[in-house]
């Protein structure tokens, strides 16, 4: 078997740069919460595939369904064969999505391709052009979704020019000063010097940021903004990509703060791994589309929708949503501790909903600045130790964990050990 080394060496031959790694390794075998590499080595998986395996590697229940649809078919194209699949789907996420229904269901690749649909879904259903989204978000890497996206490297850089009528406002960030007040005060200002709300198709947010660092939107401002959209007719659409699915200790992040949206965009955890994204909204609005004008030829593939029915089972037979709320406070209350050190002055926050958990590092509590190199070597380090660990944020600072919601307690905790001699070894590197 080639080693990481070998394959390292002929991926840089045969796969462009602009494609990047956050490890070396050359995975060949997963199993819930574990890795494999092509040596060998184990690993404590904390990224769980950038946040796509809530209910795990290979869960059984789910493997099984993709078992019996490869027996069955395994594409017809929705739009010329119909399958029960898509539509019991469908079925399911109508009745959980943060809607106020009745609800309707489209199905489609990527979370990219979501974001891109629910744009079009919005501008067909009001009538409007322009789009409201928010500093550090990121909705995917097409031209519409980089356009909404608010962070420029490495997404945005040497892309442009993107799509025009897109416009963004500061996200709540206590921890870097901005406040809930000063993000609505610069949609006010918006709405005064740039665009009239009455072009406004639709406010695109995260309600748990993802790659912008895992902020979390306060409840009330997310209710402030559901009243200035009913105020003036804007769409609320809710970007769950990456916060949902059971991510926060509840199917969808904005359930948290007691809304709901127009339309939900959802991918990563929905099938466990398989490319399935989808676009849930209330019936009025998904129909606003005249028949063709939504599809592609991969959307809602059967074998994905078998995987995506086997993943609700798995959240309710295995209580997935209690089971990501008791790991949150877990891994929270260890990571706190750690921060009330002076052996760790660089974690500047732990921040987190439900296993939705960030590590913000600093150079120092006075100034707040973003350690940037040292959360790269932290994740570098954690890798040479066996557990797998993914950075993000505006600033490069951040540690995400994403660990799947299958993991035992035991595994968890010797992640955490692994994760606090890394940072050990990385401070004093």
């Amino acid at each position: 078997m080639s080693t990481n080394r070998e394959l390292r060496a002929r991926r840089q031959a045969a796969v462009p740069r602009g494609v990047s790694s956050a490890t070396d390794i050359f995975a060949v075998k997963a199993e819930n919460a574990e890795l494999w590499d092509t040596e060998g080595k184990r690993y404590v998986d904390f990224a769980g595939g950038i946040g796509v395996l809530n209910s795990g590697h290979r869960h059984p229940k789910v493997v099984a369904a993709i078992q019996h649809q490869l027996e069955c078919f395994t594409h017809s194209a929705f739009q010329v064969a119909a399958y029960e699949p898509y539509v019991a789907l469908a079925e399911k996420l109508n009745q959980l999505a943060p809607c106020p229904g009745p609800n309707k269901t489209i199905f489609l690749t990527t979370g990219a391709e979501a974001i891109e649909n629910a744009v079009k879904i919005a501008r067909a259903a009001t009538k409007r052009h322009a789009l409201i989204a928010f500093a550090g978000g990121f909705h995917g890497r097409t031209f519409m979704t980089l356009a909404l996206t608010g962070k420029v490297d490495p997404y945005k850089k040497g892309f442009g020019p993107f799509p025009g009528d897109v416009y963004h406002v500061p996200f709540p960030n206590r921890f870097h000063g901005i406040e809930p007040e000063y993000s609505l005060q610069a949609i006010e200002s918006l709405f005064k010097a740039d665009v009239e709300p009455t072009q406004v198709a639709a406010m695109v947010i995260e309600p748990v940021q993802g790659e912008g660092g895992f902020y979390i939107a306060p409840f009330e401002f997310l209710r402030e903004l559901r009243h200035i959209c009913d105020q003036h007719g804007i769409l609320f659409v809710a970007d769950e990509i990456q916060c949902g699915f059971g991510r926060t200790g509840k199917m969808f992040a904005l359930e948290h703060s007691g809304i709901k949206a127009d339309l939900v965009a959802m991918a990563k955890s929905l099938a466990a791994g398989l490319p399935l994204s989808a676009v849930v909204g209330r019936a009025a609005v998904m129909d606003a589309v005249d028949p063709g004008g939504l599809g592609g030829t991969y959307g809602g593939n059967p074998i994905a929708c078998a995987a995506g029915l086997a993943v609700l089972e798995v959240f309710e037979e295995e209580k997935l949503l209690e089971r990501s709320a008791k790991i949150g406070e877990r891994i929270t209350a260890r990571m706190t501790k750690l921060a009330a050190s002076n052996r760790f002055s660089c974690i500047g926050e732990v921040r987190g909903l439900g296993a939705m958990v960030a590590i913000e590092l600093i150079e120092d509590r006075a100034s707040n600045k973003p350690a940037a190199a040292l959360t790269k070597r932290w994740a570098e380090t954690c890798a040479r130790n066996g557990l797998i660990l993914l950075t993000c944020g505006v600033y490069a600072n951040v540690a995400r964990i994403l660990v799947p919601l299958t993991a035992s307690d035991g595994l968890i905790d010797e992640g955490l050990t692994i994760l606090e001699r890394s940072l050990d070894q990385a401070i004093a590197a």
